[in-house]
């Protein structure tokens, strides 16, 4: 470390990817950056780790900043949420503590992309006719028509406007619900506007695209699920907590829904012996929906232009102000 610099530190970098896409030669001679592959779970462990630093630069929301954790980081001046989320930072107690917390931006594509793939990989069982041609089997499973089928998008903002323009590329029927839609922008994309039990009832697929906040945690609970059709497919690409997780693994062991495809859960990385890694009917992946090459590189050029602006006295893209 150098005396002078400022000491930054990302953390999570599960896949490498820091160094590769983000341009920290720019903070040369202003900043050492020092780079974890890891992750840390304690929180006394964590704020060990982190004590020397005054920047730290979150990957996502892999780890999270309660006021306990904050209190325990005396050096820490900003902190750099990739993205624009902050669910996972006490912004109250960064404020009181003098810590700028900001963001660096997203796209959109990425998470839509994903839901796709998971959807797919569902309605025509590609994990299990891949594992049986590998196993010497030819032709296992019968797969499910999405063309003429109904898709419920439970939050249409950008990204679920996204994956319903997709759904009606397949020739789907897309219906639409969620706390604050209005109906007129839903027509407008040629959506239509439902309840959110007339949704869960007529949808084939369900697709989560909401924030996670005090009004959609548990929104999605196991009567709700119970709603659902036999034939039907949930997909959850937003953040684990807005469904019922105990809830969806007993739909799935007895029957009740036809599959489930899930980027995101309670707690991240799934514990060992978490019933949904057993779960049948399921496709399951490590929050990836945001993770490519150019999401990658808008997350950590914004985490260092975000660094410079600090440096300057005006920082930028400030979260919970």
């Amino acid at each position: 470390m150098t005396a002078t610099a400022l000491q930054v530190a990302v953390i999570d970098d599960y896949q490498e990817a820091a160094g590769e896409f983000g341009p920290w030669a720019e903070l040369a001679g202003r900043a050492d950056v020092t780079i974890f592959n890891d992750h840390v779970t304690e929180s006394g462990a964590l704020a060990a780790r982190l004590a020397p630093f005054d920047v730290i630069v979150a990957t996502r929301e892999r780890t999270r900043f309660p006021r306990q954790v904050l209190q325990r980081l005396p050096r820490l001046r900003l902190l750099v949420s990739t993205g624009m989320g902050s669910a996972h930072i006490d912004l109250a107690a960064a404020r009181k503590l003098g810590i700028t917390v900001s963001g660096t931006g997203g796209r959109p594509e990425p998470p839509a992309e994903l839901t796709w793939a998971l959807i797919l990989g569902l309605a025509r069982h590609l994990t299990e006719e891949d594992a049986g041609i590998r196993a010497g089997a030819w032709g296992l499973t019968v797969g499910t028509d999405l063309a003429g089928a109904t898709l419920g998008v439970i939050g249409l903002g950008n990204l679920g406007l996204r994956v319903a323009r997709i759904g009606q590329a397949f020739g789907m029927r897309v219906i639409a619900w969620s706390q604050n839609l209005d109906p007129a922008v839903a027509a407008g994309a040629g959506v239509a506007a439902v309840g959110k039990e007339a949704l869960l009832r007529d949808a084939d697929v369900v697709t989560i695209h909401v924030r996670l906040s005090e009004r959609t945690r548990g929104l999605i609970s196991g009567a709700d699920l119970a709603l659902l059709k036999p034939t039907a497919y949930l997909i959850n690409t937003s953040r684990g907590p807005i469904v019922d997780e105990a809830a969806l693994a007993g739909a799935l062991r007895s029957g009740r829904i036809a599959g489930a495809g899930l980027d995101v859960f309670d707690v991240e990385p799934l514990p060992d012996g978490h019933p949904l890694r057993t779960a049948p009917r399921t496709l399951l992946t490590p929050h990836i929906g945001y993770v490519t090459a150019g999401t990658y590189r808008v997350f950590y050029t914004g985490a260092v232009e975000a660094i410079r602006a600090f440096l300057d006295g005006q920082p930028i893209r400030l979260l919970g102000t």
